[in-house]
């Protein structure tokens, strides 16, 4: 792909929706999840929702790495910032996350804890080596896009013996999350939605490829269309599902594949796969403990491992109570059904982690006005 335009035609995009109009059986209710956050920004943005017919529902899923990491490992890293002893890395959407009873690294930071803003895991290594003396922690978070340089900042800081470098691991997987979804439409009784297919993530694919997927349509009969994040292929990945559901097909398609394939990036995987090991459960915000969902360290870089070096121990906190991330992250609600949402909730001011990332689902609606008429008013 040269240029972006092709992929943000007006006049094919009302073609698609045309076509989506068209085949989407009237008697029957289409409902889409779209796991990744950027997926929901673009729908947002470019309008998307407003060209479907009315029975078909995109429904926003979990798939913002900072909506999701829980209060408690929040918690867990504002603990470890307050050691004298330590500087905590981390990426700046971070800074603002909610942890339990008002805490957040930005308010740890405020109050002395040393707590720098990075852009890769390169800044992390640069930190080390010109603070010896001091105990840097790399807070990594992240989908699989983003374990591959985390591995990599391992295998360079093993190399060069950068014994004061260590990871706070919270990498977590997509497959897994959407298993659990799928396996518990209920989820675990804490409220949630039954879905006909998935909008499956771009860049996470463009990293484990499309295999990973294929036993999760085997096992639970439930299409997935990988899509990029342009207009165009947001729409072609619906027409997409909507012809699979009315054919009775259950497959892996891949709309994405100017930049997705099978097997996906074999050499980050590599990367991944000699650092890293599952874990037997990991928490996510709004979907509870999810089985082998989250990645440690392995063995044999336990060295690295600031979780074992510091001894941190897991924290069970409860969420806001007044906040709907949790049940916004497993489609169970959208933002405008939180009460809080532009009232105490703002960018400026967020409350919910949904509202904190860029791509959260909250962030989205409000930076691209999705509010009906109906819900100012209640809101106001």
């Amino acid at each position: 792909m040269k240029y972006a335009d092709e992929f943000r035609d007006k006049t094919i995009a009302q073609g698609l929706a045309r076509a989506i109009g068209a085949e989407a059986g009237p008697r029957r209710a289409y409902r889409f999840m779209e796991f990744c956050g950027g997926h929901t920004h673009a729908i947002s943005r470019y309008g998307l929702e407003d060209l479907l017919p009315a029975n078909v529902r995109m429904i926003h899923g979990p798939g913002c790495p900072v909506c999701v990491l829980p209060a408690s490992r929040i918690d867990m890293a504002v603990r470890l910032a307050e050691r004298p002893e330590v500087t905590l890395c981390v990426y700046g959407d971070l800074m603002r996350a909610p942890g339990s009873q008002g805490q957040s690294l930005m308010r740890a930071k405020a109050l002395g804890a040393d707590i720098r803003m990075v852009y890769s895991t390169l800044d992390a290594i640069r930190l080390a080596e010109q603070v010896p003396t001091r105990e840097v922690v790399f807070f990594a978070i992240g989908f699989e896009t983003t374990t591959p340089p985390t591995a990599v900042m391992v295998r360079i800081a093993e190399k060069k013996r950068l014994r004061g470098l260590s990871v706070f691991c919270n990498h977590v997987l997509t497959p897994s999350a959407m298993h659990s979804i799928l396996e518990n439409p209920k989820m675990r009784n804490i409220g949630g939605v039954a879905i006909d297919g998935f909008v499956g993530p771009a860049h996470v694919s463009t990293i484990i490829g499309t295999q990973p997927y294929e036993p999760l349509v085997e096992q639970f009969g439930k299409p997935i269309v990988i899509a990029g994040f342009e207009p165009l292929d947001v729409m072609q990945a619906i027409l997409m599902l909507v012809r699979q559901v009315n054919e009775g097909r259950y497959e892996v398609e891949n709309q994405y594949s100017r930049a997705v394939t099978r097997q996906g990036n074999r050499r980050a995987k590599d990367e991944v796969s000699q650092v890293f090991e599952l874990r037997e459960q990991f928490e996510w915000r709004g979907l509870g403990l999810v089985p082998n969902s989250g990645l440690k360290l392995k063995r044999a870089y336990a060295g690295f491992d600031a979780e074992a070096r510091f001894a941190m121990h897991e924290l069970r906190v409860a969420d806001n109570p007044a906040c709907e991330c949790c049940a916004i992250l497993r489609g169970a609600k959208r933002p405008v059904d939180c009460k809080l949402f532009g009232t105490v909730c703002t960018p400026e001011t967020p409350v919910g982690s949904c509202m904190v990332s860029s791509e959260g689902a909250c962030a989205a609606y409000w930076t691209y006005g999705r509010v009906r008429d109906d819900q100012v008013r209640r809101l106001s």
